[in-house]
């Protein structure tokens, strides 16, 4: 067993939230950029019919930038989004997606924006995601597709750079994680059908291209959207068998409502 001080304990603690930092606004200037518009355009044109039918309390998103939201035009009335590193210009609460401080079964709706492609504690992730979530609560996963030209493109791009740095998981590896953690798939939508190119001109008729992809259906979505649903455990009452009264080995009967004089 490791044994810190608390100077290493608190350095740990600094450098893990200033490297999810650091990442959050790279992350947040890929999103800025005329790609990156165009990939959010795509997803929330998507993600915005979906949550627009997902009712409740409480909904929390977690992953990406604070400053792109899939959540602003929830019906949920309460909606939460955490920085992983405290900054003067937000009023958003401070937390890192493996660790929240949110207690269990209480958020109705969570929405993970590429969260598991851009860390390195995949299941811890999706584990805490779970464990807030209410049973029959609702959970949107935005991923980005391997089966897709995206995925391959990943292979020949930078991999120091946004978005081809993170880490693809395909739809069949999550759903198995998904059945392991009691979340049933409801629904699967696809998108960002249009080629990962920095071309002005291309991503002018982005919009067109995914409208096109959306109404024919297309199988390589470069980005996927998985709606699942976490389940209540049934609860099996256990029932004692109740034995029936045997005489004894003398053949005496056993006796029944008998009284019993005391002199």
């Amino acid at each position: 067993m490791n044994l810190f001080s608390k100077h290493e304990t608190r350095s740990q603690l600094t450098n893990g939230h200033h490297d999810a930092d650091v990442l959050i606004e790279r992350i947040g200037e890929w999103f800025r950029s005329p790609q990156g518009q165009s990939v959010w355009a795509a997803e929330k044109a998507i993600t915005d019919q979906l949550i627009s039918r997902l009712f409740g309390y409480h909904i929390l998103q977690i992953g990406c930038h604070e400053e792109f939201s899939l959540i602003e035009n929830s019906p949920v009335g309460h909606k939460v989004m955490f920085r992983p590193a405290w900054d003067k210009g937000s009023s958003n609460p401070v937390a890192l997606g493996e660790e929240l401080p949110v207690a269990s079964d209480t958020v109705d709706v969570v929405v993970l924006h590429h969260a598991l492609d851009f860390t390195e504690q995949r299941h811890r992730l999706l584990r805490e995601a779970t464990r807030i979530l209410r049973p029959g609560g609702h959970m949107l996963i935005v991923g980005f597709n391997p089966a897709s030209v995206w995925g391959i493109t990943r292979f020949l791009r930078n991999r120091n750079r946004i978005p081809w740095s993170g880490k693809f998981i395909s739809r069949a590896r999550l759903n198995d994680w998904l059945q392991l953690l009691n979340l049933q798939l409801e629904s699967t939508a696809l998108g960002l059908y249009f080629p990962p190119s920095n071309i002005t001109k291309v991503l002018t008729y982005a919009s067109r291209i995914e409208r096109f992809g959306a109404k024919m259906q297309l199988p390589f979505g470069g980005v996927y959207i998985l709606q699942c649903v976490k389940q209540i455990v049934p609860i099996t009452p256990i029932v004692p068998r109740w034995r029936p009264l045997r005489s004894g080995s003398l053949g005496v009967p056993a006796a029944e409502n008998a009284r019993v004089t005391i002199h």
